[in-house]
């Protein structure tokens, strides 16, 4: 925000930091003007959203949780989303693979920082989720100052020689964790980590280039198993690693049902369910 003038940061509770303390003191340094509290009406932040940034203002529109962002599902496909298209390059518009968004998902805070300033300059919209529990179990050292990680690239986070292991946010640290598994298994098991940072656009040539030299292939999300991304990445593998696989893709993500918050730990893709996958790909 010391950097561009024009940039504005609102959302229900935003004045006063928000529910997760994201930003305490941003209105006492920067002024109501620019940080702001909306009412409580997703699809009237986004909205708002649109228009700020069509005449040019840098908008920075929270909400809260992902399980709120339903009601602004108009906003951000038919209109943030299409804005620059259906205008002919005249505007842009600083679970969502809507052609004309991107989607981001860190793993870590150094990665929240790097890729969160990268969506705030991109020229398209970009949807950034926060892991809500990376607030409370991942620290690390942040750089300092200004620091921008590129959207669309994936970064290995281990290198293996046996099976690719696929996440991104907070499911990315349980993938590490299975890889230790495995790496400590009789005979051990070398799995090659990638984290994806971003859905949309994501880094096919890095997943791929994986594939092929592992000849196997395990996504792990938190998102059911059925019409989510894991699905699309399984796809896009099969059509170009066909002749180097060695056992079919695998998915390993949540169930085919509405999430039971009792039974969030059954319900989410754990470090034994992914070490079983990563057994039965290598014995297929």
């Amino acid at each position: 925000m010391e950097a561009d003038d024009t940039a504005c940061v609102f959302g229900e509770d935003i004045a006063f930091g928000g529910v997760f303390r994201a930003t305490v003191g941003l209105q006492e340094r920067f002024g109501q003007a620019r940080v702001f509290n909306t009412p409580l009406t997703e699809q009237g932040i986004v909205g708002f959203g649109i228009g700020l940034a069509a005449l040019g203002t840098t908008a920075i529109a929270e909400i809260q949780f992902a399980d709120y962002i339903y009601p602004a599902f108009d906003q951000l496909v038919n209109e943030a989303a299409k804005m620059r298209y259906r205008s002919g390059g005249l505007f842009d518009c600083g679970g969502l693979t809507v052609p004309g968004l991107k989607v981001v998902m860190p793993s870590s805070p150094a990665e929240a920082k790097g890729l969160l300033l990268a969506c705030i300059r991109e020229p398209d919209p970009c949807v950034f989720f926060e892991p809500k529990m990376l607030y409370r179990t991942m620290v690390e050292e942040v750089p300092a100052g200004d620091y921008v990680l590129p959207l669309g690239v994936a970064r290995t986070l281990a290198e293996g020689s046996d099976v690719t292991l696929v996440g991104w946010g907070a499911q990315v640290l349980v993938l590490q964790q299975a890889a230790r598994a495995a790496a400590a298994l009789s005979p051990p098991v070398s799995c090659e980590v990638l984290d994806l940072r971003t859905i949309m656009p994501w880094d096919v040539g890095a997943v791929t280039r994986s594939v092929n030299k592992t000849g196997r292939l395990i996504v792990s999300h938190e998102a059911p198993l059925t019409g989510h991304f894991g699905a699309e990445i399984a796809a896009r593998v099969a059509e170009r690693c066909f002749l180097r696989l060695e056992a079919p893709p695998m998915r390993v993500c949540g169930a085919d049902t509405p999430f039971p918050l009792v039974y969030e730990p059954l319900y989410l893709p754990g470090v034994d369910r992914v070490l079983e996958a990563i057994r039965a790909s290598v014995s297929y």
